[in-house]
């Protein structure tokens, strides 16, 4: 079923938090810990923002990256779907609304839940569907 994938989800507390910023410092954490990242994004212009983001954020880091998953070995990956992520990565944050298909591909799941209420219900979806698969997902609260 869900096999050993660790699932997180990381509250942001209000909407003026940068999901994006969220996004590098999980990315860069997971990259010097020796992980391969695949970062999910909900379509390909949040794709392009977020590749954008990552050539700027953190100030003086470089997170090495590029848009989709081929297996290469660029340690950080941007795609907008979970089916196309290459089994060398190990590690998946999720942007988008719908459940990472097949999550026990991968050791880790990081799920990021938007900072405003109304945003929230894919999340909330999004929990249901993994504890349906034997997951036991985690809140981590971000700010406030």
């Amino acid at each position: 079923m869900g096999g050993n994938c660790q699932v997180d989800f990381y509250v942001l507390a209000s909407p003026a938090q940068s999901a994006h910023q969220l996004v590098c410092r999980l990315a860069m954490m997971a990259w010097e810990q020796g992980h391969r990242v695949a970062v999910i994004a909900a379509d390909q212009g949040e794709a392009a923002s977020l590749d954008e983001t990552m050539w700027d954020y953190p100030a003086g880091r470089f997170l090495p990256h590029q848009r989709g998953c081929s297996p290469d070995n660029t340690p950080i990956c941007i795609d907008v779907s979970s089916t196309d992520i290459t089994p060398d990565r190990d590690v998946v944050i999720n942007l988008a609304d719908a459940v990472v298909t097949d999550p026990s591909r991968f050791s880790r799941l990081l799920e990021i839940v938007p900072g405003s209420e109304e945003d929230r219900q894919a999340s909330r979806q999004k929990f249901r569907e993994y504890r349906k698969l034997g997951l036991e997902p985690a809140h981590i609260k971000i700010g406030e």
